[in-house]
């Protein structure tokens, strides 16, 4: 499967592979970047381990991972990913994002969002796009309730975190004609 590249004058999000992860460690070494995320990133070593899965998902068609680069401030601002593709149901999980502290609020994450969004819907026929956030990070579920997802339940204490809390997770999502209706 040949990923395209995803960019408008904001963004480009080409896809995160071993060969141009390095561009985030100095991201990655931010406290707290992922405090609501099982995953950790906080080593070099843990950064590309965590690398290394995602590229196994996409060579297993489940997820395809993507380095995000600011366009405005020409610097690389973190990562995400589909995430969980079911390619026989047309559902997919936009995830695993994060990007530096120096890019929140900037209008980075949104931008970013739209064009995955589009991506899913209109070039990849996806039918549903999901996100699941930790039921704390009113951040991230504010900015996917301004793309119109839906709150559709809470998942009670299913993901353990690096520190051993075991967090909510909240489903959200939005659907093809949602998205569609909505431009």
């Amino acid at each position: 499967m040949k990923v395209p590249t995803l960019e408008n004058d904001y963004v480009k999000l080409s896809l995160l592979d071993l060969s141009n992860y390095k561009h985030l460690h100095f991201v990655a070494q931010q406290d707290n970047l992922i405090q609501y995320s099982p995953s950790d990133i906080s080593t070099p070593e843990k950064l590309k381990d965590y690398v290394e899965i995602a590229v196994d998902g996409y060579y297993h068609k489940t997820a395809i991972p993507f380095i995000i680069f600011d366009k405005v401030k020409k610097e690389y601002a973190g990562t995400t990913r589909y995430m969980n593709i079911n390619w026989n149901y047309k559902v997919l999980e936009i995830g695993s994002t994060w990007i530096g502290r120096e890019f929140q609020g900037t209008g980075l994450n949104s931008h970013m969002k739209r064009l995955m969004l589009d991506y899913a819907f209109e070039t990849l026929n996806f039918e549903k796009v999901e996100f699941r956030i930790d039921e704390r990070n009113i951040r991230s579920r504010k900015a996917v309730e301004k793309l119109d997802c839906k709150l559709e339940g809470i998942l009670r204490k299913n993901v353990y975190l690096t520190d051993g809390y075991k967090r909510n997770t909240c489903c959200y999502g939005i659907l093809k004609e949602e998205w569609i209706n909505k431009k």
